[in-house]
């Protein structure tokens, strides 16, 4: 068995960091940074809000998953051969929109973020299907914290360096044309890796490969529950993000607290976080790795109801911040590692692609009633509801994944992939 270091700096290794990478970057091209470069444009605010729809594409790509599983283009692999063209097409993309003229031609403006987004979401589906086929399990929680990561860098530069350059330094199409040649990472990388070795044909007729991988889903024990555990594990943990801001400024912190606090140490601490437990599940089997972080992470939100009763204080406010993005980062390790060891891998796309479709839903529906909730309940008690609110998932784990009982081969196409067979497929 490898060493911890070795795995961290092996070739496999920096490829998912990579592709992070590239996964990362188109995200705030079509939010918020094409936002801001609306507004410069003067383009009325209903039509900037009605952009927010051209992110669909992102919670619906589960919808054309199965392609990707079917089909193998004729050069580089089925992972391989896909994400190339892909990339390509995302950069093209990425540079077609910022050649248009948004204030003159909305309509063109918003076919080409959709474009964007498109690509985008179908990149998703194929860098994910190549992290959990090119990893052993034990790999697993080291490569997606590396992934996701390298996510979040990615969205600082398409985010906060595209801004600095647009304001008054660069053109704005210029700065998409930057960002366009940025997507070059990615198509290095997948020129660079090698095509992941997976047991058994792919599918061979659409009917296998949208049908199938949910057949073999459900035919598993406890699939029901699994799903239930898929939507329930980080419910208490996004209910408490989603009013850490107004929270925060009720207190009475400043903005600029919020900024350097909340946002940029914060994020510190949460890809801190991810990169420690993903280090640890190198020796730590994936299911005790939710149940040790899955713990951390409940009890660090009380860290906001010790912060609600005292106050303004603004070492208690870095103490909270770290903790709960610290364990919020840890117990999304071992999440994401989890939901990716589920897949069988002649399925892979398809059904990763379902898990973080449904992984999405808690984020985007518990924000609608925590407005209510904290009002009603004030905010020592809110986050109480919070912690409180991690129980369902906890519980569940004793059900989907045992403390002492490692999966023989559920959710693999026969057994897990050994470390040589992972080293062959990134080389």
């Amino acid at each position: 068995m490898e060493s911890v270091w070795r795995v961290l700096f092996s070739r496999r290794m920096a490829v998912n960091l990579l592709n992070g990478f590239a996964s990362g970057l188109p995200l705030l091209l079509t939010g918020s940074t094409l936002q801001a470069w609306l507004k410069d444009e003067s383009v009325p605010l209903e039509q900037i809000g009605l952009f927010a729809l051209v992110g669909l594409p992102y919670t619906l790509k589960f919808l054309w998953a199965p392609l990707f599983d079917r089909f193998v283009p004729p050069l580089f692999g089925r992972r391989r051969g896909w994400l190339l063209a892909i990339q390509l097409a995302v950069a093209a993309a990425i540079a077609a929109l910022g050649l248009c003229e948004p204030k003159n031609a909305p309509m063109l403006a918003a076919a080409l973020a959709v474009l964007v987004t498109f690509t985008s979401a179908s990149q998703d589906i194929v860098l994910d299907a190549y992290r959990r086929e090119s990893l052993s399990d034990r790999e697993l929680g080291l490569g997606s914290s590396l992934f996701v990561n390298a996510y979040r860098l990615a969205m600082l530069v398409s985010g906060a360096l595209a801004l600095f350059l647009a304001d008054g330094r660069l053109p704005w199409r210029l700065v998409y044309l930057l960002m366009a040649a940025f997507m070059g990472v990615g198509v290095l990388t997948t020129l660079w890796c090698q095509e992941p070795k997976v047991d058994g044909p792919p599918p061979r007729t659409l009917k296998e490969s949208v049908v199938d991988p949910f057949v073999d889903f459900f035919r598993r024990d406890a699939a029901v529950l699994t799903l239930a555990f898929i939507l329930l594990y980080k419910l208490g943990d996004q209910m408490a993000a989603a009013m850490t801001t107004p929270f925060f400024l009720e207190l009475g912190f400043s903005k600029s607290e919020l900024a350097a606090v909340a946002k940029t140490f914060g994020m510190l601490a949460m890809m801190g976080g991810s990169f420690l437990g993903g280090l640890l599940m190198v020796r730590l089997p994936i299911r005790k790795a939710l149940w040790i972080f899955g713990v951390l992470q409940a009890v660090a939100i009380l860290a906001f109801a010790g912060l609600a009763e005292a106050g303004k204080v603004f070492v208690l406010l870095g103490v909270a911040v770290a903790s709960e993005n610290f364990a919020a980062g840890m117990g999304s390790a071992a999440y994401i590692a989890f939901m990716a060891s589920l897949t069988n891998k002649r399925f892979t796309a398809t059904q990763y692609a379902l898990f973080s479709s449904l992984m999405g839903v808690p984020r985007v529906l518990v924000a609608a009633p925590t407005g209510f909730l904290a009002r009603e309940l004030g905010w020592t008690g809110y986050f109480l509801f919070c912690t409180a609110a991690t129980i369902p998932g906890l519980l569940l784990l004793a059900r989907v994944a045992p403390w002492g009982k490692e999966p023989a081969a559920q959710g693999h196409n026969g057994p897990a992939v050994s470390q040589p067979d992972a080293d062959a497929a990134v080389g």
